[in-house]
This record gives C-alpha cells, structure tokens and sequence, in this order.
C-alpha cells in the first residue's frame, strides 16, 4: 500500500512539473494582465521608469502651470513622452484629461497609429481603450491598456498648455518579441483583451482560477478558530511543497478597531521568521481601524469577508497564523478559508513578502519610507494611511512619491493622491471619500480629522529591481517639512528575504490615535443636516477680512428674516467624531453689525450660553463658548440657533467660520 502511496505522488509531481514545464512563455503586454499565476515570476524588463510632470526644481508646481508637464515643444504641439524601445506603456493617469488630440507614434512613422482626444482615452468609449482596463473617479483619470512599442514611442497632445500627468514603462532587451501596437488587433489578441476586462470586473469575487499555475485541484483548508489574548493560532500549515492562491476571513467586523492588536503572520520554508508580520485588518486595506479597500487581488468584499487572491509560493513548507495581544478584550471566533494549490515555488519565482511600517511622528527632512532593501523582486501594491497632527489640514497630500531602483531615480510623482490614480484632494465631487477600483482606490478623506489614504496594486506597472529599492513618499508640499503620523503597507516578490526590518513596534505605538481637538470647516465642506425651512438664506463668501498671516477668511452665512415656521431660525451640522466623550464646542466666527444672538440646542433646549455676534465693525472672532455636551462616536448633529439680536443689530446673521470640538473627557 505504501509503495502504491509513493508512485501515486511520483505520477502527481510528474504531471505538475510537466504542467509547470509545458507553460508557454508570454510576450510583455496584455497578458500579463490577467496571468496572476504569472506575477510571483522575476520580470525580465531591463528598466522600470516613467515620465511625469512633477517639478524639477524640488518645488510644487506639478503641472498646475503646465512649466515641467512636456518633453519638448513642436511645431504641432507637446511632446510628453519620448520613449525607446523596444518597451511597453502600462499606465497612464491623469486628473486633468482635455479634449485635446493625444496622438501616439511608432518606431519612428510620420503618421499617429493612435489619435484619441486626452479624455476618451479614460472614457471607456474608445475601442482601443475599453472600460475596465480604463476609467474614472476620485478626481483621477487612468489607463492599464498596455501599449508595446518595438523600437520607439512618441506621444504628442496638440495644445499650448498641459497640466499633470503620469505614464509608467518597462523596457526589455530586443529578444523579447515586443511589436508595436496594432489598432487592428487579431483574434489572439482580442482574446486576451476579453481576458483582462473579464478580470478587472471581478474585484471582491474569487479570481483564484486566475491565480492557479496549473491544472491541479485547488485545495480549501477551512477552520474556526478562537483568538484569546496573548496566543497565536495556525490557520493553515503543510510541509509540502505549494502556494496558496487565496486566503479568506470572515466576519471581516471582527479584525476592526483602532488597537491593530491582531496580527497576521506567514512563513515560508521553515524560515523563523515571518514573510508577512502585519496588523491583520491593515494587511487587507483597513484604514483607522475600519474595512476600506475593494481591489481586485485583496480587501474586503460585501460579504463581510476579508480576501487575498497574491499567490504566495514556497519550495517546502507554508504557515499562517493569527496572534492576539495581550490586550484583546475578550475571545474572538473567525472562520478561516486557505485555498492551496500543489505546485510548488518555481525558480524563476519570488517569495511573498507584506511589510508594515509606522512614522509617527515622520522624520523632518526626511520622506516617509514604504521600504528600502537589497536584493532582486519586485513591488505589488502600496497601501498608505496618514494623518495631519492639525485638524482641517491635509496639506501633507501635497507630497509626492519616490522610487530609486538599483541606485536610480526612476519614478517621481506629482502628489499623493496621484500615486493612487486620484486627483484634487480635498476638492468637492473628487478625492472626498472612500472609492474603490480594481488597482487603485481612496481609504478615505477625513479632513477634521486630518486623514486621508489609498491604494495602488501593481500588475504591468510592478516595480522591478534587482539589485535594491527605494519607495518613499513625501509628507509635505516641500522640503518634508510637516510632521505627520504616516503607516503604509508594502506587497512585494523576493528571491531571498528583505533586508528591511520587519519587526513590529510594541501594541501601543501601533493603535490608531484619534485627535482632541477636531475642526470642522464649516466654510468649506461639512455637510448641513437641516436649515430653516422658510425665510432664511445660506451662503459660502469671502467675509472681506484677512487673518493674522494675511490669508482672506471666508464663512458660511446664514441669514433670517423674520421667524421660521417653527419659531427661532435654526441650522444644524452633521459632525463625525472618532470617539465618543464629552466635549466642549466653540466657534469661530465673523461678528458684524448685522450679526445675531446664537446658541446651541439639544432636543429644543439650549445647552449652552447665548453668543451675542454684534459689532459695529466686521471683526474676527475665536474659540466662542457654546457648551458641553456627550456627543456619541460617528455622525453627530449639531444644531445652532439665532435666538435674537442685539439692539443695535441690522440682522439675524450668522457668519460662521468653524465648529470647534475639544475632547475633555
């Protein structure tokens, strides 16, 4: 029986060797986009680069004038990229797309293969650029339709003025068998467009197929478990040689909280330690404590189930387990679901590696550093949460991303938000709150809190190094001179283990620090819950006052005339707060001699004192007493009232700049 045993797995390792050997090699381009089995393997580009229109002064002027956003200007327009081959294009991004003609020439013709206005190339119109391999939102426009080019590629926009951009390449050696793109692609081809746009269309579902090297069964190692503080659970361990092709929990609610006090670990080989160490809930895109990313390899789905579709190889053994702090409040159950696949860590293959770091505060001067390692592999996905140590300032987006690779500058951004296929934080109807795609996405804009964060998978457009790597982010406009509380999470492939320090500081320096003082802008974006239904208007305008620092001071205006139906004129704001507690209100407004007497309410009793905003002459004012109240954590409704006026007054005005809450207990 034995010996049966042992010719049964000889013909299985057999028939997976020959699957493994019979794969077909694949020509950069297209299929690399939905051959996940595909992404473990070293890349064979020579160069991994891209062209953009940050500023190369060091300042901030990152296509907003249009001086650093050409290679050259011609007769007939701007040159924006100007590329040898032979290489492919994998991403070009965008936020501010024009109807301007972008046009595309090859290995040096006269005449553009591609000619497509710069906003349809996003659209999901044109059928050289089909929806979901392009598309919009959160204030960015981005393209993943790989373009090969075998000996050059120059693209020119027909226009005097252009703004910000990104397009991201490889390189490759001319035995590759790149041919330049074909605006009338073949079957083959056509079929491996469907391929990519079927895949894309999947986030949230399971892609394992697409993840599987072979034709094996696919294996499910499913348990329950029950975390109790201070012990670690394996969720899966075998002592063969495999990968895992998928990796589920749920509920996904039981990974939440601000203590990242669960921690997700893997080890491959019999190494002591771990490929992945990481905050469960951070390693599958949470932000603040919260379920926040949707991509196509990892996040959480609308089952409430937390998945990982990157396939993770290894040559001997696989374990994974979840470990609990010492300070988990109480047992916690989770269902687990590993699936496996019997083919083993090819040599051409790296390792899978999550690395979890935290700046809090950030260095001044100096970047915020994702990783730095020595070795060959390459970059999967980024995940990135900040936080300004100022609410209302979000300032730090500004800064933009780094990639030195073996030694090179090779990658320089044009702002945070850009890095993750976004645009325009902090700009209503854009980069305003949580949005997910298949690559890319926003973790949230919180900007009374200070936070904000995205995502960004990497498939065509990895980051290839072979002999080490750099991936910084600024935090500030300039100069890194914010300080900040910045976490970011790294996928990558390696041949050995990185370099980089893997150990995770102690529990209380990883927690989730919510702010005291929180100020909501009330001038700029916190919504209106209720106002006035009659005789009352509401205004955003300039107060025709400038601050200490020179700056103009602008306010919402709320006016009344006469009464309401309901009696005393009355607005209210909704106000999110991280924590519940008591806090103490203020506000800072804008008296004048049209200004009235205001005061908080609470189910139609005022719970604070009266504020008389009379003045003769319009004059700033700060930190106006409202009240203490408990107010619950998340969305609140604040409700002020114009409860009279001063005898002096001409109005029953309420020019008010910010609500201002202060934890205090």
């Amino acid at each position: 029986m034995r010996v049966c045993i042992i010719l049964q797995n000889i013909f299985i390792a057999a028939l997976i060797s020959n699957q493994i050997t019979a794969q077909k090699s694949i020509t950069p381009g297209i299929e690399e986009l939905y051959r996940l089995d595909r992404l473990p393997m070293f890349k064979e580009s020579i160069k991994v680069a891209s062209v953009s229109s940050y500023d190369t002064t060091g300042g901030n002027n990152d296509g907003f004038d249009g001086t650093f956003s050409y290679i050259r200007k011609e007769v007939d327009g701007l040159v924006i990229a100007d590329l040898e081959g032979p290489g492919v294009i994998y991403r070009i991004w965008t936020p501010t797309p024009t109807d301007d003609l972008m046009e595309f020439y090859f290995d040096g013709e006269k005449d553009p293969r591609i000619q497509v206005k710069f906003r349809e190339l996003f659209l999901g119109n044109h059928p050289g650029f089909e929806a979901p391999l392009v598309g919009y939102g959160a204030g960015g426009f981005y393209s993943y339709v790989p373009i090969p080019y075998k000996k050059s590629c120059r693209i020119l926009i027909r226009a005097d003025h252009f703004q910000f951009y990104q397009i991201n390449y490889a390189s490759y050696q001319e035995n590759m068998g790149i041919e330049s793109y074909s605006i009338n692609p073949n079957n083959e081809m056509r079929n491996h467009y469907n391929q990519a746009k079927k895949l894309f269309s999947l986030a949230g579902k399971d892609i394992s197929k697409y993840v599987d090297p072979g034709e094996a069964n696919i294996q499910k190692f499913e348990e329950e478990v029950t975390l109790n503080a201070g012990q670690a659970v394996k969720i899966f361990n075998i002592n063969r040689p495999g990968r895992i092709v998928g990796i589920r929990l749920k509920p996904a609610e039981k990974l939440e909280g601000k203590e990242r006090n669960i921690v997700l670990k893997a080890f491959w080989d019999d190494n002591p330690e771990p490929a992945i160490v990481c905050p469960a809930g951070d390693f599958f895109g949470y932000a603040w404590g919260e379920p926040a990313m949707r991509s196509l390899l990892i996040g959480t789905n609308e089952e409430d189930e937390n998945y990982c579709y990157f396939p993770m190889p290894f040559g001997k053994s696989g374990r994974i387990e979840l470990y609990a702090e010492a300070n988990l409040s109480g047992p916690i159950s989770i269902s687990t679901e590993i699936l496996f696949s019997p083919i083993g860590l090819r040599e051409n293959e790296g390792k899978f590696y999550a690395v979890w770091r935290r700046e809090n505060p950030t260095s001044k001067g100096e970047p915020f550093t994702f990783i730095k390692t020595e070795g060959q592999g390459h970059i999967v996905g980024i995940v990135q949460q900040s936080q300004g140590m100022e609410s209302g300032n979000t300032y730090y987006f500004e800064g933009d991303d780094q990639t030195t690779i073996d030694g090179e500058l090779v990658i320089h951004g044009t702002g945070s938000e850009d890095f993750y296929n976004g645009g325009w934080y902090d700009v209503p109807g854009r980069w305003e709150s949580r949005v997910s795609f298949p690559l890319s996405g926003c973790l949230g804009y919180k900007k009374h809190l200070g936070r904000t964060g995205g995502y960004r998978i990497m498939i065509g457009d990895a980051y290839v190094y072979r002999e080490n790597i750099l991936q910084t982010i600024e935090h500030a406009p300039t100069n890194n001179d914010l300080i900040n509380d910045y976490t970011g999470v790294t996928y990558l492939y390696s041949i050995d283990r990185p370099t980089c320090n893997f150990t995770l500081p102690p529990v209380e320096a990883r927690k989730v620090v919510d702010p005291k003082r929180i100020v909501f802008a009330a001038w700029w974006n916190v919504p209106i819950y209720s106002s006035s239904i009659n005789n009352a208007v509401i205004e955003k305008r300039s107060s025709g006052i400038k601050d200490e620092s020179g700056r103009e001071i602008r306010v919402l205006s709320f006016r009344g005339k006469d009464q309401d139906y309901f009696g005393y004129h009355a607005i209210s704001f909704s106000c999110e707060l991280p924590s519940a507690g008591m806090y103490e209100v203020t506000l800072d407004v804008v008296k004048g001699p049209d200004q009235g007497k205001i005061q908080m309410f609470r189910h139609e009793a005022a719970t604070g004192p009266e504020a008389d905003l009379f003045s003769e002459l319009g004059e700033v004012a700060r930190g106006i007493p409202m009240g203490k109240l408990h107010f619950s954590e998340g969305p609140n409704q604040v409700m002020f009232k114009i409860v009279g006026k001063n005898g002096n007054s001409e109005g029953l005005g309420f020019n008010l700049t910010n609500i201002v809450f202060e934890l205090i207990e």
